[in-house]
């Protein structure tokens, strides 16, 4: 009979890959301690993918037990040799590896959703990665086309964005309708996947005081307002323009569930001074959920045992929620 009931469980918790990312930051400890967090069994099943070695140090600088986990120790980067707070390519390496291994589980099926601790981009660059974030690595991986976009998550606010990693004089030439019009459509089908019945958007100005009727510049008038228009005959609860610099407030307030910003800092920036240690990164659009907390590897206070663990708890949850309904489809 307890057999019996252990396999039902199993049945209906996801299958989730608990990634390690940059060994010379903080991820070892926020893993050790979101696996000793006793609600998080009751969450998931969780395979911990990274170094044995690696896990062990993070629950010694945690000063937390460590319990009987699924290891699928990759044996790829020994505490002695990657030395805490420096950005490596031995580092990069490690997390790209682990990283690769776990999106190829979730790619033949095995896993219904993947948390990883935070990456340092340079170190991934140093590592050979040839792209310029995750997102566009956890597609190739994946063999997936499709559209796909980062989204940053705190509490009931979501930003999304039209533009990412890309640099700041490039922004502009992709801000076109067509792109608005499609991160829109992904924002809307990304935060139904999560359990929101009908997502309010709000959709952020490119100009001051958004354009202010085309004194601060067109783009309000001839990009923007006929992406919302378009978004509107397809059912997805848009509004605005609204300038930037208060859109976050009326999110804030209740009016809005998610901002659709035009780039990267537009949203970053008022996402991170809300609450920097709270933030939830997904990479959004994939067939498999992949989460992480927004705060980054924090060099500076790695080995210290005072990573916070919020974001990471937050983020685990929501690859949770979302692999659970990944099974039921």
């Amino acid at each position: 009979m307890e057999n019996t009931e252990m396999i039902g469980e199993d049945a209906q918790r996801p299958r989730v890959g608990l990634v390690l990312g940059d060994p010379a930051g903080i991820g070892a400890e926020l893993a050790a301690k979101l696996l000793a967090d006793a609600a998080t069994p009751a969450l998931a099943a969780v395979t911990v993918i990274g170094d044995a070695r690696q896990l062990a140090a993070g629950a010694r600088i945690a000063k937390v037990p460590l319990p009987a986990v699924d290891l699928d120790d990759r044996a790829n980067a020994d505490p002695a040799a990657t030395p805490l707070g420096r950005v490596s390519a031995e580092g990069g390496r490690a997390a790209l590896n682990n990283f690769r291994h776990a999106l190829a589980q979730a790619r033949d099926g095995a896993l219904d959703a993947i948390v990883f601790t935070p990456f340092n981009k340079q170190a991934l660059r140093l590592a050979g990665n040839p792209y310029l974030d995750e997102i566009h690595f956890a597609a190739d991986v994946l063999g997936y086309t499709g559209q796909c976009s980062e989204f940053n998550i705190l509490g009931n606010i979501w930003n999304a964005r039209v533009t990412s990693h890309i640099p700041f004089k490039d922004i502009l030439k992709h801000i076109t309708t067509a792109n608005v019009l499609n991160a829109l459509m992904l924002t809307d089908k990304t935060m139904r996947a999560t359990g929101f019945a009908n997502p309010r958007i709000a959709l952020a100005a490119l100009n001051p005081h958004a354009g202010d009727g085309g004194t601060f510049g067109t783009e309000e008038i001839e990009i923007l307002q006929p992406a919302l228009v378009r978004a509107k005959l397809q059912g997805i609860c848009a509004d605005g323009p609204f300038p930037a610099d208060t859109v976050f407030m009326r999110a804030r307030a209740g009016q809005f569930d998610a901002v659709l910003t035009l780039f990267h800092d537009q949203g970053q920036i008022a996402i991170k001074a809300l609450a920097f240690e709270q933030g939830v990164t997904l990479l959004g659009g994939m067939p498999v959920p992949l989460c992480t907390p927004a705060h980054g590897t924090a060099y500076d206070i790695a080995g210290k045992g005072i990573a916070n663990i919020d974001a990471s708890k937050r983020a685990f949850a929501i690859a949770c929620s979302m692999g659970s309904r990944c099974r039921l489809v």
